[in-house]
């Protein structure tokens, strides 16, 4: 049996009672679920039982090693808990379809992934992580996850505010106690106590408060933790409403899905997953419509910088794009490719906020020379018929992902998109007698078979 705090028992038993309190200690004390969801853009057969609230979700029997299967690195899948996948019902429940939503708190990309799957086409996604280390994993998982209407931040919440009413939609999954994480990391039961609780209520509130004005008049605030107690949930939400300005808003559920209410007050829009009573980790979601005024929207001046016509018209030979993509110059020589449509709030939030990825990474300018990048070959706009394909099998895939050389059997010369059950994991630059590997060294596999 799992030894926890008595203090949180004690504060457990106050919300649920001693029988369901006895109850969630027991399923605390149980192995954890394994559930992962699928990339409707890169579909692929599992087999798994469904997650009840999320189409894409399935349950696993058993936990495979995911760093060893290419299909995990080519993003046709992503690791998450199944409770957080309730999210999927926050997105359907919007009233009104965004055109700019923030993650504020993104990293590692679990629900960014989901966002960008649920989103429709005409969303542009900003995906935050203030921390450098986890937003390059945020940056490396959307990259993967292949979508291009996305946007990686690594800036603070205040920072957004400099973006006055500039998102429909901000979502928050703020940092916490971590009671529902309990039975994965063991590590959240020592730093427990009734004052990191406190402490972690205070900050998701100022969290909150600064990232407020980038909300605009009407817009969605979508607000969740993982963990159980009323400060962190209930506590904070009613002082958003009250203090801020908002109303809570119902999300359907059907019952079979036992998912609990409020556990303060009925009239309260909130939702509370359990592990006794739900299959998967504690989570608490809300959802909620700001009430209070915005600043109006401001507009950065200047432009841009953008390739040569020239260089335009070839790199757009390399997508196979909907909609006509503008191509920037970033940093080191880097151009990204970003929706023409999403270019103005593009670059007002280039201006203003530290910015890791505009869009998808597309060629690295070396000389005279473009160098098409990773970000391409896994995003859902890559053209196949500029880029010839090389199926590697298993073997020579884990080769390509730990970054090591290839000998292939192929007449195909120069960059090739190499492919493991048709799905891209990257480049390669076939020389004839050797193949250089472009797979990117930070992101290679280091565990052995």
């Amino acid at each position: 049996m799992i030894h926890l705090p008595e203090a949180f028992i004690s504060q457990t038993k106050s919300l649920l009672g001693l029988e369901e309190t006895e109850a969630l200690i027991k399923a605390l004390s149980e192995e954890a679920p394994t559930s992962i969801r699928v990339n409707p853009n890169k579909a692929t057969a599992i087999s798994g039982e469904s997650v009840p609230w999320c189409e894409t979700g399935y349950y696993l029997s058993e936990r495979p090693s995911f760093t060893l299967d290419p299909l995990f690195h080519a993003g046709a899948y992503y690791v998450q808990e199944a409770s957080s996948m309730f999210l999927s019902q926050v997105v359907k429940a919007l009233p009104e379809k965004p055109r700019r939503v923030l993650d504020l708190c993104a990293a590692p990309g679990g629900k960014s992934t989901l966002w960008r799957a649920e989103l429709p086409e005409q969303t542009l996604l900003v995906a935050n992580e203030p921390i450098h280390r986890r937003a390059m994993i945020l940056a490396e998982n959307l990259a993967k996850w292949g979508h291009p209407d996305v946007i990686v931040t690594e800036d603070y919440p205040k920072s957004f505010s400099l973006l006055p009413g500039c998102f429909d939609v901000i979502a928050t999954d703020v940092p916490c106690s971590g009671e529902g994480m309990f039975r994965k990391d063991p590590g959240a039961i020592d730093e427990w106590s009734k004052e990191n609780v406190d402490f972690c209520a205070q900050r998701q509130f100022e969290i909150i408060s600064d990232v407020w004005p980038a909300l605009r008049d009407g817009g969605f605030l979508v607000y969740s933790t993982c963990t159980f107690n009323r400060a962190e949930n209930e506590d904070n939400i009613e002082r958003i409403c009250l203090e801020l300005g908002a109303e809570t808003l119902p999300i359907p559920i059907k019952e079979e899905w036992k998912i609990r209410g409020s556990l303060t007050k009925d009239s309260l829009h909130v939702y509370h997953f359990f592990p006794h009573c739900t299959r998967g980790e504690g989570i608490f979601f809300a959802l909620l419509r700001k009430t209070s005024a915005a600043a109006p929207e401001k507009k950065s001046k200047g432009r841009p910088e953008l390739v040569s016509q020239q260089l335009a018209r070839q790199l757009s030979t390399w997508v196979d794009a909907k909609e006509p993509l503008a191509f920037l110059l970033s940093d080191n020589n880097m151009v990204q490719g970003v929706k023409e449509d999403f270019l103005s709030i593009a670059w007002q939030i280039k201006k203003q906020i530290k910015t890791v990825r505009t869009g998808i990474n597309i060629a690295e300018i070396k000389g005279k020379k473009l160098i098409p990048q990773t970000d391409l070959a896994l995003s859902t706009i890559v053209s196949p018929k500029i880029f010839p394909k090389v199926e590697l099998n298993y073997e020579q895939a884990i080769a390509y992902l730990r970054h090591e050389a290839l000998n292939l059997d192929t007449t195909e010369r120069g960059y090739l998109l190499a492919t493991y059950e048709d799905k891209n994991l990257g480049f390669l630059n076939n020389l004839g007698s050797r193949a250089n590997n472009l797979y990117p060294s930070e992101w290679r596999i280091r565990k052995q078979c």
